[in-house]
């Protein structure tokens, strides 16, 4: 099934089964407008006490090519020019999740044709995270430090609000946790204090449809291996 379609959505079962994480964008322009009305319904999510922690910063244009020079500054200074966030992978990661991120990754590069043994293939599609994979358009969610794991929690009902509301407008989006690797940069150059951190970009634009890296399935488990039924006939 392609990435968008041009069909209308029948229910939110489709925009679920339609939304993926697009690697590849065109570069044909997003109507600000059309985001507005996004992000307007998206407020509709819930939040813990209707805390509504989430915020974001989004950015087109010289704002964002100045956002992906300044990273870009810090990716050349190898391990030294990391600035972690926070873990975006818990460290020791075990069976089955570790599996699971191995699979998809492997799977990711086997669509683009870049075997394992292609170190320098792979560190370049990885480094195109940081271009947004060519979207015109990165959106920043960030929030105050004195939120806990139930108000990041919050956060992500946020995003996935978003991302099935941006399919059903037609468009395409990648969350990306990989900019918290370079948070104070991201920070500093959106003019954020120290009093925010930041959590995910989200890239979003519209999906090359034709790209071999739009394409392959993205497996999820079954349900019998996160339900647990109880009480039931």
């Amino acid at each position: 099934m392609p990435v968008t379609d041009t069909l209308p959505l029948s229910s939110l079962a489709d925009a679920l089964h339609r939304r993926r994480s697009v690697r590849a964008f065109t570069d044909r322009p997003v109507d600000p407008a059309l985001l507005a009305d996004v992000f307007a319904t998206a407020q509709r999510a819930p939040s813990g006490g209707n805390l509504q922690p989430w915020q974001a910063t989004v950015l087109t244009g010289e704002p964002w090519q100045a956002m992906k020079d300044a990273v870009a500054a810090r990716i050349a200074m190898g391990r030294e020019g990391q600035q972690a966030e926070y873990d975006i992978y818990p460290r020791g990661l075990t069976e089955p999740w570790d599996a699971r991120r191995f699979g998809v990754g492997e799977a990711l590069y086997a669509s683009l044709g870049i075997p394992r043994e292609d170190k320098r293939g792979r560190l370049a599609q990885f480094m195109h995270n940081y271009t947004g994979f060519g979207a015109p358009v990165m959106l920043f969610l960030h929030c105050s430090r004195i939120m806990g794991p139930p108000q990041w929690a919050d956060m992500g009902m946020w995003l996935q609000s978003v991302m099935l509301l941006l399919v059903e407008q037609g468009l395409a989006s990648c969350p990306q946790e990989c900019w918290a690797m370079y948070g104070a940069t991201v920070r500093a150059t959106l003019g954020l204090g120290d009093d925010q951190i930041l959590f995910s970009g989200l890239a979003i634009g519209y999906a090359d449809e034709a790209a071999a890296v739009n394409q392959w399935p993205v497996p999820r488990a079954d349900i019998e291996e996160a339900i647990d039924w109880r009480g039931f006939a």
